[in-house]
């Protein structure tokens, strides 16, 4: 690994903590908690991890997530991830998770999140919690999520929307992010994976999120792509995660670098990485090496992932000046 990619400062705004759930821990937490698994051994969770489109990843993960149930297993997954990232140059963090995932198999609330906060308050990382809401699911059940929600508003940052694309627009869940932001929570989306570049649109008209997670579709819409560029909508761009599900067919065809060079605010983010083959600097490593990015393109990634962040933006500003002054060797 190249060390300026692994030290240079820079935040993570897509990561499902879920889906940092490496085989190890899986079989640790599952054999701790008397939960049968249908894999044998670590080697044959990973070949499984063999996806030909978002759904057969969905499938996997979702079955992983079964062996998360008490506080423990959410504070040890999360542990875990900060230790990575911290080891990569995380700076920042801003950490999505799916309670329904969670509530629907009969776990608390609280536990899911009370253990996530935990191992939050043990890392030097600054962190923000953002609550996805299962798209597949009912725009009742998200709103029934979110009213389970409100009354830990003050340790939730926003609300994001994840899962199934294709088939659920994000005008489907207008009314619960309307409530969302009339709480004071923030709003992200997942849009223009595997939908269209009308789903981006609908997010930002509809959903008023404020960060478009993946639109990597953008570019199929000229006149979107001028909006983003010119309000500097953040796009937290997953390239492992991309190909691996089919988004795109090879790393030297992602956009990514394309995206750059038009000016808008992309920045790279492992999505759900123990999935993926690889957190955050190995997604970094990936783009550089088949895109050929610079130096300079890295730290404008580095930066864009700052001010795409919810800190305050002396906050943004500071570390923004770390990555300018980061030694490329």
């Amino acid at each position: 690994m190249d060390p300026f990619l692994q030290s240079i400062p820079k935040a993570e705004l897509h990561l499902h903590i879920e889906g940092a759930l490496e085989p190890r821990l899986m079989f640790e937490l599952a054999e701790r908690n008397r939960v049968p698994l249908r894999f044998k051994s670590v080697e044959e969770v990973r070949a499984a991890y063999r996806f030909t489109d978002l759904q057969s990843f969905l499938d996997i993960y979702y079955e992983g997530s079964r062996v998360l149930l008490k506080e423990a297993d959410f504070h040890d997954l999360t542990a875990a991830y900060l230790r990575k990232a911290a080891e990569q140059g995380v700076r920042h963090a801003e950490i999505f998770f799916d309670p329904q995932a969670h509530t629907d198999r009969g776990v608390p609330f609280e536990t899911v999140l009370d253990g996530i906060e935990s191992a939050l308050r043990e890392t030097r990382i600054s962190t923000r919690l953002i609550l996805c809401f299962l798209r597949h699911l009912s725009a009742d059940a998200a709103m029934k999520t979110l009213e389970r929600a409100l009354p830990h508003k003050g340790r939730i940052a926003g609300v994001g929307l994840d899962s199934s694309e294709k088939g659920h627009p994000p005008i489907k869940f207008a009314k619960v992010f309307e409530r969302a932001r009339a709480a004071g929570l923030r709003a992200v989306a997942h849009a223009g994976e595997e939908g269209p570049p009308e789903y981006i649109r609908q997010a930002l008209d509809v959903l008023k999120a404020e960060r478009i997670d993946h639109g990597v579709r953008c570019v199929e819409d000229p006149p979107l792509v001028k909006r983003l560029k010119e309000a500097r909508i953040p796009l937290t761009v997953c390239p492992l995660s991309n190909i691996r599900l089919r988004v795109f067919d090879s790393m030297e065809r992602h956009n990514i670098k394309t995206l750059l060079d038009e000016g808008l605010c992309v920045c790279v983010n492992s999505d759900d990485p123990a999935y993926f083959g690889g957190y955050v600097a190995e997604n970094f490593a990936a783009v550089k090496e088949a895109l050929g990015l610079s130096p300079a393109d890295i730290r404008r990634l580095a930066k864009n992932s700052f001010e795409g962040s919810f800190l305050p933006p002396e906050e943004k500003r500071r570390l923004m000046d770390e990555v300018e002054k980061h030694p490329a060797a």
